[in-house]
């Protein structure tokens, strides 16, 4: 298993101990299980796994209500990036007074967490030695992965980083490797938001695949692409699967009714075989990080209930 938080670490440099602020939800996921926790000095506001790091100062926030709809939402992050602006606002201040050696953020997308942008603007003036700034990278599995271990590299722990992309390789090819023996590969939907639509890509048709299904939408290694309804109806896939980035289970659920309006909705047939599930993309799919194992197993829960059972029913997943 995953090096997880309270699992200490003794680093290879004898320089000054690392201080670390993590602005991107999954990065702070792969520093506790590299086993860096004691390490981290400050967090992003979508920083929340695992439970022991919600205590740490938060360094940011975003500038649009998350209580708003799925469309509200979109409607928002588009006016603001129409005007060139950041959808996220980093405390240049308090950065300053946490002194960190190492900062971690990413540039995978602008949108979902804090960029590599807005990192580079809050220590625009900063006065005094400046924290080296690592940036993960990853959009597709293979990337990923490889974020995990430049993470390690940065942090003076390499082997921790190789111990844990093996652990993660072995346990997803464990699932592709049972789900191959399966007659069945049903057509697979993902949507990774319902107001526009749009479809899940990124590491989300790999997953798919070694899960034992067949992705309909999306590409490996690039972003969510728009869905028109239409195209989604005309496909009819065997399963679909709602995953809206930043979107908890109970949330996702809820935001749902609106796919039930679209036209032929009730036609479809993953629709008539009851095969349309609500997830919690926001602990999961979203975060491309060591929860990327467990993801894999909630596809394969859901495509192939008869062949995987690992207890993630009404935690990450349900039937909608």
């Amino acid at each position: 298993m995953p090096r997880m938080a309270g699992d200490s670490i003794h680093l290879h440099s004898r320089s000054v101990e690392p201080r670390i602020v993590s602005l991107i939800a999954s990065s702070t996921e792969i520093l506790c299980a590299l086993g860096l926790e004691s390490h981290l000095v400050g967090r992003s506001h979508e920083c929340d796994f695992p439970p022991s790091i919600v205590g740490l100062p938060v360094c940011t926030e975003a500038k649009l209500d998350q209580r708003l709809s799925s469309a509200e939402i979109d409607r928002s992050v588009r006016g603001i990036l129409e005007q060139a602006l950041s959808v996220y606002r980093v405390d240049a201040e308090k950065l300053r007074n946490l002194r960190p050696t190492h900062i971690v953020t990413q540039t995978q997308c602008e949108v979902c967490a804090v960029s590599l942008r807005d990192v580079e603007g809050a220590l625009g003036d900063w006065i005094g030695t400046i924290p080296k700034v690592v940036s993960l990278q990853g959009a597709d599995l293979p990337g990923v992965l490889a974020d995990i271990e430049r993470v390690a590299e940065n942090l003076s722990v390499p082997e921790h980083g190789r111990d844990l992309v093996a652990q993660m390789r072995d346990r997803m090819s464990d699932i592709q490797a049972h789900a191959a023996t399966l007659q069945a590969r049903p057509t697979v939907g993902c949507i990774e938001w319902i107001e526009p639509l749009m479809a899940s890509g990124n590491w989300m048709p790999e997953l798919v695949a070694m899960a034992g299904g067949v992705n309909l939408f999306g590409s490996a290694g690039r972003h969510a692409p728009g869905l028109a309804w239409e195209t989604l109806r005309s496909a009819d896939p065997d399963v679909v699967v709602v995953l809206p980035c930043g979107f908890d289970l109970a949330r996702t659920y809820g935001e749902m009714r609106a796919l039930a309006t679209l036209p032929g909705w009730n036609d479809l047939h993953a629709v008539r075989a009851g095969r349309v599930y609500a997830c919690d993309g926001n602990a999961f799919f979203n975060r491309p990080g060591p929860r990327l194992v467990e993801s894999l197993e909630v596809l394969a829960e859901i495509l192939h209930p008869e062949a995987f059972t690992f207890g993630h029913r009404g935690i990450a997943w349900k039937r909608w």
